[in-house]
């Protein structure tokens, strides 16, 4: 697995948190990280490229029209800046809506589809001035392809089991040959979540992760918590609906582990 350094990338932080399997605490990830950025004054925008809309859920909007999601900027080429909505600890968050589901058969013939989110986020002027964190469709088309290509950090949460194990050996593959086609290299990292220490089975996979993938495995793991299970039923991040939670403290760790490596600022 190719993997660039933290102190190589690109001076540009634009996220992609992404993950072809479902359950693996994907959308979890994309909330806490994006409120733990907001809470550190980072003012980071968080886009729900999910047709499900679980992100947008998690932070308290719900049955956000077509018109006023990120679709509209895909179907009519809204601007990204009319979709913002400020939400709680301070995220400018920019919806899903369901029509999403549609992207792939209006625009899956389109060449150049796959640029499309990239030349947005530089009209916005984003991503060199504030974090972005996209919270991607488990679907490798081309929802992701352009969170993908907008990006230059993955960040691949993986719950530790076996299944998981395998899917990220796909993910690799096909991060590798994106590299190979544009050229371009993925700041990557694997958080390890929804880990239980009790298990040997946790213990086994991230040890394995660690011979497979040195590097890039970040040393911080989001151990099983009912209150992360939880938050988003509240619309609250973790911080908010749990503080002193294990969640709370693995979110804070993560954050320190990432930012530590320039993930955030290159």
């Amino acid at each position: 697995m190719t993997a660039a350094t933290g102190r190589e990338s690109p001076a540009v932080s634009v996220i992609a948190v992404f993950n072809q399997k479902g359950g693996v605490g994907k959308t979890t990830t994309t909330f806490n990280l994006a409120a733990a950025l907001a809470r550190a004054g980072r003012k980071p925008v968080a886009i729900d490229l999910d047709p499900q809309a679980h992100l947008s859920l998690a932070m308290g909007v719900k049955g956000v029209p077509g018109s006023q999601s990120i679709f509209a900027y895909f179907e009519s080429g809204k601007p990204l800046e009319t979709l913002v909505r400020e939400v709680p600890p301070g995220i400018r968050l920019i919806p899903a809506s369901l029509d999403l589901s549609k992207i792939d058969a209006l625009y899956g013939a389109d060449q150049g589809i796959t640029k499309r989110l990239q030349g947005g986020l530089e009209e916005a002027g984003w991503g060199s001035t504030m974090p972005v964190v996209m919270d991607c469709s488990p679907m490798l088309g081309v929802l992701t392809l352009n969170a993908l290509m907008a990006a230059e950090r993955v960040l691949i949460p993986l719950s530790a089991d076996y299944l998981s194990l395998q899917g990220v050996h796909r993910i690799a593959t096909a991060l590798d040959v994106l590299e190979r086609k544009t050229g371009k290299k993925f700041f990557r990292r694997i958080v390890v979540s929804r880990y239980d220490a009790r298990r040997k089975l946790s213990f086994q996979i991230y040890r394995e992760l660690l011979e497979t993938y040195p590097g890039i495995v970040c040393e911080t793991r989001i151990h099983e918590s009912v209150a992360l299970a939880e938050s988003p039923m509240h619309g609250r991040d973790i911080f908010e609906f749990a503080p002193s939670s294990q969640g709370a403290a693995d979110f804070r760790s993560l954050v320190r582990e990432l930012d530590g490596v320039g993930f955030f600022t290159g």
